[in-house]
């Protein structure tokens, strides 16, 4: 069973650019799973050093990046699965900010932050492909909005794909 697509009336406004970033009449699941191996072409062959690379001063580094692509992927799939089973009460936020410099990527070795994003990423596959029908259909309260869970996998995808070309746009062009 596809994922369903999620209308504009399914999620808060700055959600859009995320839906959107998913092409029409592509199902969500074969972009997430493509995007496992656009992650690891990106992040695989970096050395320790190129991880550390930021290309502005006060912006994250390629670490930093993926560390947060993990920890969003896991943010997503838990509300995925709190709305999808039908929790009302609301899922909070997070300060995507706050998270990063509590976790300390850059001490951590790119190998092991790739392999983090990985299993977040399959389990989050994983758990989609055991959602009904009606557990799409579902609608719960994340981040002060309501939201229709059939939004989630298409937020994972999206989230994804932004920071994907902006490391592609910026982060690898200035390394060269």
């Amino acid at each position: 069973m596809a994922i369903p697509r999620p209308t504009a009336f399914d999620y808060a406004p700055f959600y859009a650019p995320y839906v959107n970033a998913v092409p029409e009449g592509v199902d969500v699941r074969f972009m997430l799973e493509a995007q496992l191996d656009e992650v690891r072409g990106i992040f695989g062959p970096l050395s320790e050093a190129q991880g550390l690379h930021r290309y502005a001063e006060g912006k994250w580094s390629l670490k930093e990046l993926l560390g947060h692509l993990a920890d969003a992927e896991r943010v997503f799939g838990y509300r995925a699965m709190c709305v999808g089973r039908g929790e009302q009460k609301p899922l909070p936020g997070f300060d995507e900010d706050a998270y990063v410099a509590a976790a300390r990527f850059d001490a951590r070795p790119l190998k092991d932050l790739l392999a983090d994003f990985i299993h977040a990423r399959q389990a989050n596959l994983s758990l989609f492909e055991g959602m009904t029908e009606e557990a799409w259909t579902r609608i719960g309260n994340a981040n002060s909005v309501q939201i229709k869970a059939c939004g989630f996998p298409y937020f994972c995808a999206g989230h994804a794909a932004h920071h994907l070309a902006v490391i592609r746009e910026r982060y690898l062009t200035s390394l060269m």
